[in-house]
Protein backbone atom coordinates (compact mmCIF):
# COMPACT_ATOMS: atom_id res chain seq x y z
CA UNK A 1 0.00 0.00 0.00
CA UNK A 2 2.85 2.44 1.05
CA UNK A 3 4.22 1.75 -2.62
CA UNK A 4 0.82 2.10 -4.23
CA UNK A 5 0.91 5.40 -2.83
CA UNK A 6 4.08 7.05 -3.39
CA UNK A 7 3.28 5.69 -7.10
CA UNK A 8 -0.24 7.28 -7.19
CA UNK A 9 1.23 10.46 -5.67
CA UNK A 10 3.70 10.74 -7.86
CA UNK A 11 1.84 10.57 -11.07
CA UNK A 12 -1.40 12.60 -10.25
CA UNK A 13 1.19 15.14 -9.07
CA UNK A 14 3.05 15.31 -12.06
CA UNK A 15 -0.68 15.15 -14.25
CA UNK A 16 -1.63 17.97 -12.17
CA UNK A 17 1.62 19.92 -13.60
CA UNK A 18 1.04 19.10 -17.20
CA UNK A 19 -2.62 19.72 -17.32
CA UNK A 20 -2.43 23.21 -15.78
CA UNK A 21 0.66 24.02 -18.35
CA UNK A 22 -1.58 22.84 -21.07
CA UNK A 23 -5.03 24.51 -19.75
CA UNK A 24 -2.68 27.59 -19.58
CA UNK A 25 -1.91 27.53 -22.99
CA UNK A 26 -5.36 26.59 -24.47
CA UNK A 27 -7.22 29.09 -22.28
CA UNK A 28 -5.07 31.85 -23.09
CA UNK A 29 -5.01 31.02 -27.33
CA UNK A 30 -9.05 31.03 -26.92
CA UNK A 31 -9.06 34.03 -24.93
CA UNK A 32 -6.85 35.90 -27.76
CA UNK A 33 -9.74 35.04 -30.27
CA UNK A 34 -12.64 36.41 -28.03
CA UNK A 35 -10.44 39.81 -27.80
CA UNK A 36 -10.22 40.38 -31.11
CA UNK A 37 -14.08 39.48 -31.45
CA UNK A 38 -14.50 41.97 -29.14
CA UNK A 39 -12.25 44.90 -30.28
CA UNK A 40 -14.38 43.93 -33.64
CA UNK A 41 -17.44 45.27 -31.75
CA UNK A 42 -18.78 41.11 -32.01
CA UNK A 43 -18.58 40.32 -28.10
CA UNK A 44 -18.98 42.47 -25.41
CA UNK A 45 -15.95 42.53 -23.00
CA UNK A 46 -18.07 41.73 -19.75
CA UNK A 47 -18.91 38.11 -20.82
CA UNK A 48 -15.50 36.72 -22.08
CA UNK A 49 -14.72 34.78 -18.57
CA UNK A 50 -17.55 33.47 -18.94
CA UNK A 51 -17.26 32.18 -22.12
CA UNK A 52 -13.84 30.86 -21.24
CA UNK A 53 -15.39 29.17 -17.89
CA UNK A 54 -18.04 27.62 -19.89
CA UNK A 55 -15.46 26.05 -22.00
CA UNK A 56 -12.80 24.76 -19.49
CA UNK A 57 -14.84 21.27 -19.09
CA UNK A 58 -14.48 20.75 -23.16
CA UNK A 59 -10.71 21.50 -22.66
CA UNK A 60 -10.15 19.11 -19.62
CA UNK A 61 -11.34 16.11 -21.77
CA UNK A 62 -8.84 16.43 -23.99
CA UNK A 63 -5.90 17.92 -21.84
CA UNK A 64 -6.45 15.20 -19.25
CA UNK A 65 -5.99 12.01 -20.98
CA UNK A 66 -2.84 13.90 -22.88
CA UNK A 67 -1.41 15.34 -19.23
CA UNK A 68 -2.07 11.53 -17.52
CA UNK A 69 -0.17 10.12 -20.61
CA UNK A 70 2.62 11.97 -20.05
CA UNK A 71 2.73 12.03 -16.40
CA UNK A 72 3.09 8.23 -16.66
CA UNK A 73 6.26 8.87 -19.15
CA UNK A 74 7.79 11.51 -16.81
CA UNK A 75 7.45 9.97 -13.63
CA UNK A 76 8.33 6.39 -14.38
CA UNK A 77 11.20 7.72 -16.22
CA UNK A 78 12.57 9.69 -13.64
CA UNK A 79 12.21 6.42 -11.66
CA UNK A 80 14.06 4.29 -13.89
CA UNK A 81 16.97 6.85 -14.52
CA UNK A 82 17.05 7.75 -10.37
CA UNK A 83 17.28 3.81 -9.85
CA UNK A 84 13.80 4.12 -7.99
CA UNK A 85 12.01 1.01 -9.96
CA UNK A 86 15.10 -1.31 -9.52
CA UNK A 87 14.98 -0.72 -5.75
CA UNK A 88 11.25 -1.21 -5.58
CA UNK A 89 11.64 -4.34 -7.83
CA UNK A 90 13.50 -5.91 -5.34
CA UNK A 91 11.24 -4.77 -2.55
CA UNK A 92 8.80 -7.28 -5.03
CA UNK A 93 7.30 -4.50 -7.00
CA UNK A 94 7.20 -6.92 -10.75
CA UNK A 95 6.54 -5.39 -14.02
CA UNK A 96 2.56 -6.44 -14.28
CA UNK A 97 2.32 -5.24 -10.71
CA UNK A 98 3.31 -1.84 -11.47
CA UNK A 99 1.15 -2.35 -15.00
CA UNK A 100 -1.75 -3.13 -12.37
CA UNK A 101 -1.20 -0.27 -10.20
CA UNK A 102 -1.17 2.10 -12.76
CA UNK A 103 -4.49 1.07 -14.05
CA UNK A 104 -5.86 1.47 -10.93
CA UNK A 105 -4.98 5.40 -10.72
CA UNK A 106 -6.31 5.43 -14.61
CA UNK A 107 -9.45 4.22 -13.53
CA UNK A 108 -9.82 7.22 -11.30
CA UNK A 109 -8.79 9.92 -14.26
CA UNK A 110 -10.29 7.96 -16.61
CA UNK A 111 -13.80 8.31 -13.97
CA UNK A 112 -12.94 12.13 -14.14
CA UNK A 113 -12.89 12.33 -17.67
CA UNK A 114 -16.27 10.37 -18.08
CA UNK A 115 -18.02 12.81 -16.03
CA UNK A 116 -16.46 15.79 -17.98
CA UNK A 117 -17.21 14.18 -21.20
CA UNK A 118 -20.90 12.67 -20.52
CA UNK A 119 -22.09 15.56 -18.46
CA UNK A 120 -20.49 18.32 -17.48
CA UNK A 121 -18.92 18.78 -21.24
CA UNK A 122 -22.31 19.31 -22.68
CA UNK A 123 -23.82 21.66 -20.11
CA UNK A 124 -20.72 23.92 -20.59
CA UNK A 125 -20.74 24.03 -24.37
CA UNK A 126 -24.93 24.38 -24.72
CA UNK A 127 -24.31 27.33 -22.63
CA UNK A 128 -21.90 28.73 -24.21
CA UNK A 129 -23.21 28.36 -27.39
CA UNK A 130 -26.41 30.33 -26.06
CA UNK A 131 -24.54 33.19 -24.62
CA UNK A 132 -22.18 33.58 -27.68
CA UNK A 133 -25.20 33.12 -30.40
CA UNK A 134 -26.79 35.73 -27.84
CA UNK A 135 -23.78 38.12 -28.58
CA UNK A 136 -24.36 37.39 -32.29
CA UNK A 137 -27.68 38.21 -31.82
CA UNK A 138 -27.82 41.80 -30.67
CA UNK A 139 -25.38 43.40 -33.38
CA UNK A 140 -22.55 45.65 -33.53
CA UNK A 141 -24.95 48.70 -33.03
CA UNK A 142 -24.96 47.41 -29.01
CA UNK A 143 -21.96 47.86 -28.93
CA UNK A 144 -21.63 51.34 -29.62
CA UNK A 145 -19.57 53.72 -28.55
CA UNK A 146 -19.78 57.73 -28.87
CA UNK A 147 -16.94 59.15 -30.24
CA UNK A 148 -15.32 56.18 -31.83
CA UNK A 149 -15.96 54.18 -35.27
CA UNK A 150 -17.03 50.59 -35.25
CA UNK A 151 -17.22 47.74 -38.63
CA UNK A 152 -19.94 46.54 -39.04
CA UNK A 153 -20.08 42.61 -39.50
CA UNK A 154 -18.92 41.25 -42.56
CA UNK A 155 -16.10 44.67 -42.66
CA UNK A 156 -18.39 45.84 -45.15
CA UNK A 157 -19.72 49.27 -43.73
CA UNK A 158 -18.26 51.75 -40.77
CA UNK A 159 -20.25 53.24 -38.55
CA UNK A 160 -19.59 56.54 -36.03
CA UNK A 161 -21.59 58.07 -33.83
CA UNK A 162 -21.25 61.28 -31.81
CA UNK A 163 -23.29 60.75 -29.03
CA UNK A 164 -25.22 57.72 -27.59
CA UNK A 165 -28.01 58.03 -25.75
CA UNK A 166 -29.47 56.27 -22.70
CA UNK A 167 -32.19 54.91 -24.63
CA UNK A 168 -29.70 53.40 -27.26
CA UNK A 169 -30.78 56.63 -30.06
CA UNK A 170 -27.13 57.81 -31.86
CA UNK A 171 -27.11 61.35 -32.83
CA UNK A 172 -24.82 63.06 -35.60
CA UNK A 173 -24.77 59.52 -37.56
CA UNK A 174 -22.20 59.40 -40.21
CA UNK A 175 -22.12 55.56 -42.13
CA UNK A 176 -19.98 54.27 -44.78
CA UNK A 177 -20.47 51.79 -47.06
CA UNK A 178 -19.20 50.34 -50.20
CA UNK A 179 -21.47 51.01 -53.42
CA UNK A 180 -22.85 49.02 -56.11
CA UNK A 181 -20.27 46.08 -56.56
CA UNK A 182 -21.02 45.33 -60.17
CA UNK A 183 -19.83 48.50 -61.35
CA UNK A 184 -16.34 48.82 -63.11
CA UNK A 185 -15.05 51.67 -61.14
CA UNK A 186 -15.34 51.35 -57.27
CA UNK A 187 -18.53 53.66 -55.92
CA UNK A 188 -18.76 54.48 -52.23
CA UNK A 189 -21.94 55.61 -49.92
CA UNK A 190 -22.05 58.43 -47.27
CA UNK A 191 -24.95 58.35 -45.18
CA UNK A 192 -24.89 61.44 -42.56
CA UNK A 193 -28.06 61.50 -40.51
CA UNK A 194 -29.59 63.37 -37.48
CA UNK A 195 -30.18 60.43 -35.09
CA UNK A 196 -30.25 56.75 -35.87
CA UNK A 197 -31.27 53.85 -34.11
CA UNK A 198 -31.38 49.89 -34.76
CA UNK A 199 -34.46 47.79 -35.18
CA UNK A 200 -35.18 44.09 -36.21
CA UNK A 201 -38.10 42.81 -38.16
CA UNK A 202 -41.00 40.57 -37.34
CA UNK A 203 -40.69 38.22 -40.20
CA UNK A 204 -37.22 37.23 -40.07
CA UNK A 205 -35.25 38.63 -37.29
CA UNK A 206 -32.88 40.73 -39.42
CA UNK A 207 -32.02 43.72 -37.99
CA UNK A 208 -32.31 46.60 -39.51
CA UNK A 209 -30.00 50.42 -38.70
CA UNK A 210 -32.53 53.25 -39.31
CA UNK A 211 -31.51 56.58 -39.72
CA UNK A 212 -33.80 59.68 -39.74
CA UNK A 213 -33.45 63.04 -41.40
CA UNK A 214 -30.23 63.53 -43.37
CA UNK A 215 -28.16 63.01 -46.79
CA UNK A 216 -27.10 59.83 -48.68
CA UNK A 217 -24.25 60.77 -50.88
CA UNK A 218 -22.77 58.02 -53.98
CA UNK A 219 -20.22 58.36 -56.26
CA UNK A 220 -16.89 57.51 -57.46
CA UNK A 221 -13.93 59.07 -56.09
CA UNK A 222 -12.09 61.63 -57.71
CA UNK A 223 -15.28 62.06 -59.86
CA UNK A 224 -17.80 65.17 -60.03
CA UNK A 225 -21.52 63.22 -60.57
CA UNK A 226 -22.53 62.66 -57.53
CA UNK A 227 -25.76 61.44 -56.05
CA UNK A 228 -27.39 62.99 -53.50
CA UNK A 229 -30.59 62.46 -51.92
CA UNK A 230 -32.09 63.45 -49.01
CA UNK A 231 -34.63 61.29 -46.40
CA UNK A 232 -36.84 62.25 -43.31
CA UNK A 233 -35.75 57.81 -42.73
CA UNK A 234 -33.69 55.09 -44.41
CA UNK A 235 -33.34 51.90 -43.64
CA UNK A 236 -29.82 49.49 -44.00
CA UNK A 237 -30.10 45.65 -43.06
CA UNK A 238 -27.15 44.85 -41.09
CA UNK A 239 -25.65 40.95 -41.03
CA UNK A 240 -28.04 38.58 -41.14
CA UNK A 241 -28.74 37.40 -37.36
CA UNK A 242 -29.85 33.87 -36.13
CA UNK A 243 -33.43 32.76 -35.71
CA UNK A 244 -35.36 34.08 -33.00
CA UNK A 245 -35.75 30.49 -31.54
CA UNK A 246 -32.20 31.28 -30.07
CA UNK A 247 -30.00 28.13 -29.70
CA UNK A 248 -29.63 26.36 -33.03
CA UNK A 249 -28.98 22.43 -31.62
CA UNK A 250 -25.74 21.50 -32.32
CA UNK A 251 -24.58 17.56 -31.65
CA UNK A 252 -21.82 19.05 -29.13
CA UNK A 253 -23.97 20.38 -27.18
CA UNK A 254 -26.88 17.82 -26.53
CA UNK A 255 -27.06 15.89 -23.96
CA UNK A 256 -25.81 12.22 -23.62
CA UNK A 257 -29.67 11.13 -23.06
CA UNK A 258 -30.70 12.87 -25.89
CA UNK A 259 -27.83 11.39 -28.04
CA UNK A 260 -28.39 8.20 -27.01
CA UNK A 261 -31.67 8.08 -28.00
CA UNK A 262 -31.33 9.73 -31.60
CA UNK A 263 -30.60 7.92 -34.46
CA UNK A 264 -28.68 10.46 -36.41
CA UNK A 265 -25.20 9.65 -37.68
CA UNK A 266 -23.89 12.85 -36.52
CA UNK A 267 -25.22 12.61 -32.83
CA UNK A 268 -24.44 8.72 -33.09
CA UNK A 269 -20.66 9.57 -33.47
CA UNK A 270 -20.64 12.03 -30.93
CA UNK A 271 -22.02 9.48 -28.13
CA UNK A 272 -19.88 7.32 -29.44
CA UNK A 273 -16.89 9.69 -29.25
CA UNK A 274 -17.99 10.89 -25.55
CA UNK A 275 -18.13 6.95 -24.97
CA UNK A 276 -14.43 6.29 -26.10
CA UNK A 277 -12.31 9.20 -24.40
CA UNK A 278 -12.75 7.67 -20.77
CA UNK A 279 -11.80 3.92 -22.58
CA UNK A 280 -8.78 5.93 -24.79
CA UNK A 281 -7.66 6.81 -21.08
CA UNK A 282 -7.06 2.91 -20.16
CA UNK A 283 -5.38 2.22 -23.75
CA UNK A 284 -3.23 4.93 -23.23
CA UNK A 285 -1.71 3.92 -20.07
CA UNK A 286 -1.27 0.19 -21.21
CA UNK A 287 0.81 2.33 -23.66
CA UNK A 288 2.56 4.31 -21.53
CA UNK A 289 3.75 2.36 -18.93
CA UNK A 290 6.21 0.04 -20.88
CA UNK A 291 7.00 3.10 -22.85
CA UNK A 292 8.20 4.48 -19.72
CA UNK A 293 11.21 1.74 -19.10
CA UNK A 294 14.38 3.68 -19.78
CA UNK A 295 17.81 3.36 -18.35
CA UNK A 296 20.39 6.44 -17.12
CA UNK A 297 22.43 6.33 -20.67
CA UNK A 298 19.15 6.56 -22.01
CA UNK A 299 17.49 9.64 -20.16
CA UNK A 300 14.07 10.09 -19.10
CA UNK A 301 12.56 12.10 -22.36
CA UNK A 302 14.08 9.46 -24.78
CA UNK A 303 10.86 7.76 -25.24
CA UNK A 304 8.54 11.07 -25.23
CA UNK A 305 8.41 11.80 -28.63
CA UNK A 306 7.61 8.77 -30.20
CA UNK A 307 5.26 8.21 -27.63
CA UNK A 308 3.75 11.31 -28.29
CA UNK A 309 3.46 10.69 -31.91
CA UNK A 310 1.83 6.92 -31.00
CA UNK A 311 -1.06 8.97 -29.00
CA UNK A 312 -1.35 11.59 -31.59
CA UNK A 313 -1.88 8.59 -34.45
CA UNK A 314 -4.34 7.45 -32.20
CA UNK A 315 -6.35 10.70 -32.02
CA UNK A 316 -5.83 10.69 -36.03
CA UNK A 317 -7.22 7.84 -36.97
CA UNK A 318 -10.06 7.73 -33.88
CA UNK A 319 -11.22 10.91 -35.38
CA UNK A 320 -11.63 9.54 -38.91
CA UNK A 321 -13.38 6.45 -37.55
CA UNK A 322 -15.71 9.08 -36.28
CA UNK A 323 -15.67 10.88 -39.58
CA UNK A 324 -16.67 7.48 -41.41
CA UNK A 325 -19.90 6.83 -38.66
CA UNK A 326 -20.91 10.87 -39.97
CA UNK A 327 -21.17 10.08 -43.15
CA UNK A 328 -22.84 6.72 -42.85
CA UNK A 329 -19.81 4.28 -44.75
CA UNK A 330 -20.00 0.79 -44.87
CA UNK A 331 -18.62 -0.77 -41.83
CA UNK A 332 -18.25 2.67 -40.05
CA UNK A 333 -19.16 1.31 -36.33
CA UNK A 334 -16.58 -1.60 -37.35
CA UNK A 335 -14.10 0.74 -38.02
CA UNK A 336 -14.70 2.60 -35.08
CA UNK A 337 -14.11 0.01 -32.23
CA UNK A 338 -11.32 -1.37 -34.18
CA UNK A 339 -9.09 1.53 -33.62
CA UNK A 340 -9.26 0.68 -29.65
CA UNK A 341 -8.49 -2.79 -30.16
CA UNK A 342 -5.32 -2.31 -32.54
CA UNK A 343 -3.91 0.01 -29.78
CA UNK A 344 -4.99 -2.28 -27.04
CA UNK A 345 -3.53 -4.72 -29.25
CA UNK A 346 -0.27 -2.76 -29.71
CA UNK A 347 0.20 -1.90 -25.73
CA UNK A 348 -0.68 -5.95 -25.09
CA UNK A 349 2.48 -6.16 -27.09
CA UNK A 350 4.46 -3.60 -25.65
CA UNK A 351 3.88 -5.39 -22.02
CA UNK A 352 5.06 -8.67 -22.83
CA UNK A 353 8.40 -7.61 -24.93
CA UNK A 354 8.79 -5.27 -21.32
CA UNK A 355 8.11 -8.08 -19.12
CA UNK A 356 11.60 -9.99 -20.60
CA UNK A 357 9.77 -11.79 -23.80
CA UNK A 358 11.66 -11.81 -26.63
CA UNK A 359 11.11 -13.85 -29.85
CA UNK A 360 12.67 -17.50 -29.81
CA UNK A 361 14.86 -17.46 -32.67
CA UNK A 362 16.94 -14.72 -31.15
CA UNK A 363 17.89 -16.94 -27.99
CA UNK A 364 18.69 -19.79 -30.37
CA UNK A 365 20.99 -17.83 -32.14
CA UNK A 366 22.96 -16.48 -29.02
CA UNK A 367 23.10 -20.41 -28.47
CA UNK A 368 24.76 -21.25 -31.44
CA UNK A 369 27.00 -18.74 -31.10
CA UNK A 370 28.08 -19.06 -27.53
CA UNK A 371 28.61 -23.32 -28.56
CA UNK A 372 30.97 -22.00 -31.30
CA UNK A 373 32.78 -19.86 -29.06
Amino acid sequence: MIIFRYIGRAVLTTTAAVTLVLMLITMSNRFVNYLAEAAAGELDTNILFALITYHIPGFLVLILPLAFFLAILLSYGRMYVDNEIIVLHACGLSHNKLTYYTVLIAFVVAGIVAWLSLLATPVGRASSEALFSKQKNRGVLQSLKSGEFYSLHGGKGVIYSEELGKDAVMRDVFLALPGNEKRKAPARVVVLAESGYSQPTREDGERYLVLENGYRIEGIPGHADFIITSFEQYGQRLARQASAKGLREKAATLTTEKLWSSKDPVHRAELLWRLSVPLLVLVVTLIAVPLSRTNQRQGRFVKIFPAVILYILYLVILNMARRAIEEELPLALLRFWSVHLLFLGIAGLLIVWNGGWRPTFSKTLNIRKGENV
